[in-house]
C-alpha cells in the first residue's frame, strides 16, 4: 500500500551526524539528538540556534538517553516532539485510508491536537504530500489495484473499479491523471498485460545494461538486471527481444549512456506517486557535470521539509542515467548510495564532469 513515510534509519556515525547538524538537515531529524554538554540540553539536528564548539557536543539516538546522562531538551527545537509528530501523521494516514471521502484537514489536526497550519507543515515534512494530496495519490493507487482486479475478472469493468475508488466519474480519474510521467490509466491493468514491451540487454562501457520500453518510451534502463528481472515487472506483458523498430531508440539511450547530456530527446514511459514524479522531473533539471542534494531536491520540488521522502523517490527512480539519480549527493559532499554500485555513479559523474 503506498506510504511515503520513510522507514526509520539507524543512527548515523558520529562524523555524518556531525555534519547534519552543520547543515541543519531536517532529514535526521529522529535518528539522533545533539547533546549539548556546556548548556546541559539537547536539540534536534536541524534546531535553528546557534552552533555549539564541536568538543562540547556528544550525540545520543534518543531524547532518553540524553536525559538519562543529565540533560534537558531544547525549548526552541522541542526535539521529543519528532516522535510525537510521526506518531500524529501515521495516525492521519490512518484515518485516510479508512474514510469513505479525505477527511478535512481540521479533522485530522484536531485529532492530533495541532493547529491546521502545523499539522499540514509536519505532514508534508515527513511525507513530501499534504493531507489532501496524499488523499488524491492513496486513491488513484486504489484505481490502480482496482483496474488491474477488473483486468483480470472478465465481468470487470473500468468504470466500476473507478466509481469503487471514490472518483465521482470517468473524467475526474483522467483529468487527475493527466499531466503524468508516461503511462495511462489502462497500462496499470494487471502487470502490463496487454502492453507490448521491446527489450534489450546491450554492453556499455559500464557494463551490461537492460533497455526496455513501451511505444511511449523507456520504462526500464538498468545495469546487471536480465529478461527475467524484467518478467518480475511487467508479468502479463508482452515481452519482445529486439525489434527493428526499438533498434533506432536503442542506439540513441546507448549513446546518451556513453555521452553525457544527449538524452533530453529520448522519450519516457514511467509511473510513480505524483511526488516522485514531481522529484523524477527535478532531476531531469540538473545539468551533466552538476550535482544536487537531497535537501536541494526537495526544495526545488517545494517540500524543503521532505528530504527522506525525496531520497525514497530517487532511490524509486525506474530509469537509470535518463532519470539522473546518480547526479543527486549527500549534503557533506559525499557519494551516499546507487542501486547499480558507486562504482557506477562515480564512472557517470566523472565522464559528466570531463564532457
Amino acid at each position: 500500500m503506498y506510504c511515503p513515510m520513510p522507514v526509520a534509519a539507524a543512527m548515523p556515525d558520529p562524523h555524518e551526524a556531525w555534519n547534519a547538524v552543520l547543515a541543519r538537515d531536517r532529514a535526521y531529524d529522529g535518528r539522533f539528538v545533539t547533546g549539548v554538554l556546556s548548556t546541559g540540553i539537547y536539540c534536534r539536528p536541524s534546531c535553528a540556534a546557534r552552533h555549539p564548539a564541536r568538543a562540547n557536543v556528544r550525540f545520543f539516538a534518543t531524547g532518553a538517553a540524553a536525559r538519562a546522562a543529565g540533560l534537558r531538551p531544547c525549548r526552541r527545537c522541542l526535539p521529543d516532539d519528532v516522535a510525537r509528530d510521526e506518531r500524529a501523521v501515521l495516525g492521519a494516514i490512518a484515518a485516510i485510508k479508512a474514510a469513505d471521502q479525505p477527511p478535512a484537514l481540521a479533522a485530522l489536526a484536531a485529532a492530533a491536537s495541532y493547529s491546521p497550519a502545523h499539522f499540514q507543515r509536519i505532514f508534508a515534512r515527513l511525507t513530501g504530500l499534504s493531507p489532501a494530496a496524499y488523499a488524491r495519490a492513496l486513491r488513484q493507487e486504489r484505481t490502480a489495484e482496482a483496474l488491474s482486479a477488473a483486468g483480470r475478472e472478465a465481468s470487470g469493468r473500468v468504470t466500476d473499479a473507478i466509481y469503487d475508488a471514490g472518483f465521482s466519474g470517468p473524467s475526474r480519474f483522467y483529468a487527475a491523471s493527466a499531466g503524468r510521467l508516461g503511462m495511462t490509466p489502462s497500462a496499470w491493468r494487471d502487470g502490463g498485460r496487454g502492453a507490448a514491451i521491446h527489450w534489450a540487454i546491450v554492453p556499455t562501457s559500464l557494463g551490461p545494461m537492460l533497455v526496455a520500453a513501451t511505444d511511449k518510451g523507456i520504462c526500464r534502463l538498468s545495469f546487471a538486471e536480465t529478461g527475467e528481472d524484467l518478467a518480475v515487472r511487467f508479468p502479463n506483458a508482452d515481452l519482445i527481444e529486439g525489434g527493428e523498430a526499438f533498434s533506432a531508440l536503442l542506439g540513441d539511450v546507448v549513446a546518451a549512456v556513453e555521452t553525457p547530456g544527449q538524452s533530453a530527446h529520448i522519450p519516457l514511459d514511467v509511473q510513480g506517486t505524483a511526488f516522485q514524479e514531481a522529484v523524477w522531473r527535478e532531476l531531469r533539471r540538473i545539468p551533466p557535470g552538476e550535482t544536487r542534494s537531497y535537501a536541494q531536491i526537495a526544495a526545488a520540488v517545494g517540500n524543503p521539509g521532505a528530504v527522506r521522502a525525496t531520497g525514497s523517490a530517487n532511490g524509486a527512480n525506474h530509469v537509470a542515467v535518463l532519470i539522473p539519480c546518480h547526479r543527486v549527493v549527500r549534503s557533506d559532499g559525499s557519494l551516499g548510495g546507487y542501486a547499480y554500485g558507486l562504482e557506477i555513479k562515480r564512472d557517470l559523474l566523472e565522464r559528466e564532469k570531463k564532457a
